[in-house]
């Protein structure tokens, strides 16, 4: 369920663009990510750094998208964030020895201190690419073919990744 939380400002996104077009769809997505964000606070009087994140950079790049009617900012949105989401996991786990994904998913399974620095090394690579991929889509296809592989390109991606990782945390781990 929680999934299809995060994803509704994409869906609706999706959905807006496909009867409307980008700059509605992307109006629509900054509002449907404000809301989320007000909803989160109100219900549980915290907001989820994430969501707090997403909510500024669709905001923002949103924003200018619509501002200079020029799609080329929300399709940088992704990219974007996947690479902060990137340096992130890689400048806590070097600088200040936290690992975001141990952090994540730590008392939920137990491996060797090894194995969180492999996880999240590869996430942050995996993030860094997805970035790229984003923008290679974005840059080299049809706004509509962007369109769909945001919704279900990078989903499936995502998906992949995440059984992936779940099926190599299963191998590893000590219980």
């Amino acid at each position: 369920m929680k999934i299809l939380y995060d994803l509704l400002p994409v869906i609706l996104f999706f959905i807006t663009f496909k009867m409307y077009d980008i700059f509605i769809a992307t109006g629509v997505a900054i509002i449907a990510t404000l809301i989320q964000i007000v909803f989160t606070y109100s219900k549980n009087k915290k907001v989820d750094k994430m969501l707090l994140f997403n909510g500024i950079i669709i905001t923002l790049l949103g924003g200018l998208t619509i501002l200079f009617k020029d799609e080329t900012f929300i399709i940088w949105k992704p990219s974007v964030i996947y690479w902060l989401l990137s340096v992130s996991l890689l400048i806590s786990d070097s600088f200040f020895d936290k690992n975001l994904i141990k952090l994540a998913m730590g008392s939920q399974i137990k491996v060797q201190e090894k194995y969180w620095k492999k996880i999240n090394l590869f996430t942050s690579i995996f993030f860094l690419g997805l970035g790229f991929i984003n923008l290679y889509v974005g840059y080299n296809f049809d706004l509509d073919t962007w369109v769909n592989f945001k919704l279900f390109g990078i989903t499936a991606l995502l998906l992949i990744y995440i059984l992936t990782i779940s099926l190599y945390l299963t191998k590893v781990s000590k219980d």
